[in-house]
């Protein structure tokens, strides 16, 4: 089966987290007591990371000059004219210089694939076969090019002509692969090929990563089957589409609001008692952010409770629809051969590769976690009794969050300055100081570029091109960053096109076709073959360069006279996003079904989370971290202590996740395809056996708010997995930043050469155990899945 390329879009997975956010409130002092905040002798100022040993040359200082003017420019001024002239196309791809470009772009593709289908359905000797491979990687990467970039614009370009003419290519390509996904004879052929020795033989190790990865997709679209099954298997897939949409999108509670007298919402924010005040009465929401913060703030224990048991009952009707879409999941994995929608999805693009040994993980990673939850519901506990002035007072589930935001608050009152940590963190520095800290690490920076008409779809979208040390261009990335009307909010990595080698015979072809009908202008063949866009020859060999778009919602500053800022979770968001870039950017492989992060999707999250920890490294920060009016370097107290209260209760959260991952699990077992299934007495069952906390009260189903079950069916563990493995690598590799090895090039290299440049070219668990130097990984068997989890979570800050 050929994948529709949506592994390559990575929407943030620290949604997952139970965080609530306000909106920031900037507010400034005098730059005199700004600085003399910043020389208070109690704070300790960051290393300065410019003393420490470093062999490699740092970015030109003309580029790296210009990457903070580029970003902290005032609003509306931009690093070139959004200009009227001829279009030359959006990403530079000459097709799409206006929206019905979009249709030649698709048709275009879609010949040229048909002439590969039909090349691989005639295959009949051992060079044919030998390239078969290459063929359906090929195959691959032209539905992906429509697909990846339509899917993109259609959701983010402002111009809705846009947005419709990429709906509609997407749909196309899309019903296009459908067709092939059920055509046998493309999976006879692979199956031919890969049961020749002397066709196998001549396969390189990424060749035959691809070859079984290609055969796996063909076996979890039932394409064997007979026809009458594959007709099943079409339509069961559509209803889950449309069940599992109308769940996420239909999730509401049985109570829509709580409404008592005012009195007993003492404690309430006053901004929000005001707002939801009618009358006598206050009326409270029971999902979203007023129910959240009431939970946290209102003294009555009874108005918590009430309140807490109507956010947690999901309507009859979300229920039905969740256990709808688990069924149907059944029905189709047994239909396609496996035990269970677990076994299916667990055994493409997994580290876990079965049910079992995300169980061991998780388990395992329990067994860690006991005694520091054990020890924070005790801490929550005293504070409950010592408030109530009772020694006998048992914490509940609605106590919980009141209690945390109280010890939480305590320490955010001793945190000094704390309100003045965003004028660290400018657009432009945060940028600069990633491009710093590539440099140091893996010998590529970024380096502004001025984009040509029609390139990018807004004005604020800003280019830069990765530049190796040796000046070499190795990718292009697109950074739309900041708010727009209408714009989506959530942060996201889109890898628009995939590195892959351009093969002489596919020049060939295109040049060919240079003169063709519809077809736009090109200087050479070898331009035409990546459409206009980016491409890089490097010893002989033609590659399509990586193009990534990193979108955000970064509030702009209303000041024209000062840049946008940051908060330190918007820092960290920008570099987990950036996380996801770089492994798009160094994993330059052969074939596309395997660049990037087009690899296991449970590893896939490492890299970003990594550098979470990069985010929050006193060496790291000392790189760019400065007072954006005195230049005072950051006192990194400041950080140190947001950390400590964001992640006060880590415990208390890895078991809220913990939980979740088993629930997903449970509903994804072979028992779910029983009559009998109840996926309220399934959750209440888990919790039962596994939680360390007070229980939900039996009348709850919190079950029907679980959107994830949607979209990571199966494979929600791989949040805590990547937490886990990425902790590891932290400590290890990069030593947690001890003695400046956060920026160490060493240290990257060996990130880099045994895990991120071969994106899905390798057995992850071979890239693990190499990066980590531990061969008990390499098996990635139930064991290996229990030493991972036996690793824990547990940040160096709380420690100390």
């Amino acid at each position: 089966m050929l994948n529709s390329g949506g592994s390559r879009l990575r929407v943030c997975t620290r949604c997952c987290r139970r965080v609530i956010k306000p909106k920031p409130h900037i507010r400034w002092e005098s730059s005199a007591s700004a600085a003399a905040a910043a020389a208070s002798a109690s704070v300790t100022p960051v290393t300065d990371a410019s003393k420490l040993p470093a062999d490699h040359f740092t970015s030109s200082q003309h580029d790296d000059a210009l990457l903070r003017e580029l970003f902290d420019a005032p609003s509306g001024r931009t690093f070139a004219n959004f200009s009227l002239k001829k279009s030359q196309g959006l990403f530079k791809n000459r097709y799409l210089t206006s929206p019905d470009g979009f249709l030649v772009f698709a048709q275009k593709n879609l010949q040229r694939a048909t002439r590969i289908v039909h090349r691989v359905l005639a295959a009949s000797t051992t060079h044919e076969y030998q390239s078969l491979v290459r063929d359906l990687d090929r195959l691959s990467d032209l539905l992906c090019r429509v697909l990846d970039m339509s899917d993109f614009v259609r959701m983010t370009h402002p111009d809705v002509r846009f947005q419709q003419a990429a709906a509609d290519a997407w749909s196309m390509v899309y019903q296009y692969m459908n067709q092939l996904n059920t055509m046998t004879g493309l999976s006879d052929q692979l199956g031919e090929a890969m049961s020749r020795p002397e066709v196998t033989s001549t396969w390189s190790e990424e060749e035959k990563t691809v070859a079984e990865l290609l055969k796996l997709d063909f076996m979890k679209s039932a394409v064997n089957l007979p026809k009458t099954a594959r007709d099943r298997f079409v339509e069961l897939s559509s209803r889950i589409s449309d069940v599992g949409s109308a769940f996420v999108q239909g999730m509401e509670p049985e109570r829509k609001e709580v409404t008592l007298p005012s009195h007993r919402f003492y404690g309430l924010y006053p901004g929000l008692a005001a707002s939801l005040k009618v009358r006598s009465n206050i009326s409270v929401p029971t999902t979203g952010s007023e129910a959240a913060a009431a939970l946290q703030s209102v003294y009555d224990e009874e108005t918590r409770k009430e309140i807490y048991l109507a956010q947690r009952r999901a309507s009859g009707r979300t229920i039905k629809l969740l256990e709808t879409m688990l069924k149907l999941r059944a029905e189709l994995a047994n239909l396609a051969g496996f035990q269970s929608h677990g076994h299916m999805a667990l055994k493409d693009r997994m580290m876990a590769k079965s049910p079992a040994s995300v169980m061991q993980f998780l388990l395992a990673l329990r067994d860690h976690n006991a005694p520091i939850i054990q020890q924070e519901l005790s801490e929550l506990t005293q504070k409950k009794q010592e408030r109530l002035a009772m020694q006998d007072a048992t914490l509940q589930a609605w106590d919980r969050d009141f209690y945390m935001e109280k010890i939480r608050a305590e320490m955010r009152s001793r945190v000094r300055f704390d309100d003045h940590l965003t004028a660290y963190f400018s657009v432009g520095t945060v940028i600069q100081g990633l491009s710093r800290l590539f440099n140091r690490l893996y010998g590529i920076r970024l380096v502004p570029r001025e984009t040509l008409p029609g390139e990018t779809w807004h004005p604020d979208v800003k280019r830069l091109d990765v530049v190796s040390d040796n000046g070499g261009q190795v990718a292009v990335l697109y950074c739309d960053l900041f708010y727009r009307p209408q714009k989506s909010p959530n942060p996201a990595h889109f890898t628009v096109r995939c590195s892959r080698e351009i093969l002489p015979d596919e020049i060939d072809e295109v040049g060919s076709d240079l003169n063709g009908p519809n077809m736009p202008a090109f200087e050479s063949a070898e331009q035409a073959a990546n459409d206009g866009m980016e491409t890089s020859s490097r010893d002989g060999t033609l590659k399509q360069l990586p193009t990534i778009a990193l979108v955000c919602d970064f509030p702009k500053n209303d000041n024209a006279k000062e840049p946008a800022f940051l908060s330190f979770y918007s820092v960290e968001t920008l570099f987990h996003e950036m996380g996801h870039a770089i492994h798009s950017i160094l994993a330059r492989t052969s074939f596309q079904n395997v660049s990037g992060t087009r690899c296991a999707t449970d590893f896939a999250e490492l890299p970003s989370t990594l550098m979470e920890h990069f985010a929050a490294d006193r060496t790291v920060l000392s790189l760019f971290a400065r007072h954006w009016k005195t230049d005072q370097p950051l006192p990194y107290d400041l950080v140190a202590e947001r950390i400590r209260v964001s992640k006060r209760f880590e415990g208390i959260d890895t078991e809220h996740q913990i939980l979740l991952a088993m629930v997903d699990q449970a509903y994804h077992a072979p028992e779910v395809a029983s009559p009998g299934f109840d996926s309220t007495a399934a959750f209440h069952d888990i919790h039962a056996r596994f939680a360390h906390g007070p229980r939900d009260p039996p009348e709850t189903r919190w079950q029907g708010f679980f959107g994830h079950l949607h979209s990571y069916g199966s494979t929600y563990y791989s949040y805590l997995f990547d937490r886990v493995i990425a902790e590891r690598v932290w400590r290890v590799v990069f030593r947690a930043g001890e003695d400046g090895a956060a920026i160490g090039r060493d240290n990257g290299e060996r990130l880099k050469e045994n895990l991120l440049k071969w994106g899905g070219g390798r057995d992850p668990w071979t890239c693990l155990a190499d990066t980590l130097q531990d061969d008990r990984l390499a098996p990635g068997d139930e064991k290996s899945m229990a030493l991972v989890g036996s690793w824990g979570l547990r940040d160096d800050l709380l420690r100390s």
